[in-house]
């Protein structure tokens, strides 16, 4: 799915909103971090690796997430095969540059909305 993801920006602390495609993951959403394989992370990493609660919109719900990035392992490998099956090009991208792509699981807020 498509969601609209708010986070606070890692410098200035400003609100920053992007486009991305999560994958569902039981509870939880998975977002990819690829920037068509480029060299460097997208901003929204950064910002999410300084400030992990962020909020998500998707059609006319919205919510508060506490992201987390997968470290390399077992779960890792899982949710990017998870990924991958959906999105191909997610292969790709890997293969593209040296970094290794960053996965994040967005997990509802504890004690926030229904």
């Amino acid at each position: 799915m498509q969601i609209a993801l708010v986070a606070t920006g890692a410098r200035t602390g400003t609100p920053r909103l992007v486009t991305l495609y999560a994958w569902d993951d039981g509870e939880t959403h998975v977002v990819v971090g690829s920037k068509g394989g480029s060299a460097r992370h997208p901003a929204w990493v950064h910002n999410l690796r300084a400030h992990p609660r962020a909020s998500v919109r998707s059609g006319s719900r919205s919510w508060e997430v506490d992201a987390a990035e997968v470290p390399e392992g077992p779960e890792r490998d899982r949710l990017w095969r998870l990924v991958v099956d959906r999105f191909p090009l997610y292969d790709a991208y890997q293969r593209r540059t040296q970094r290794l792509i960053p996965l994040f699981v967005l997990t509802r807020a504890a004690g926030v909305g229904p």
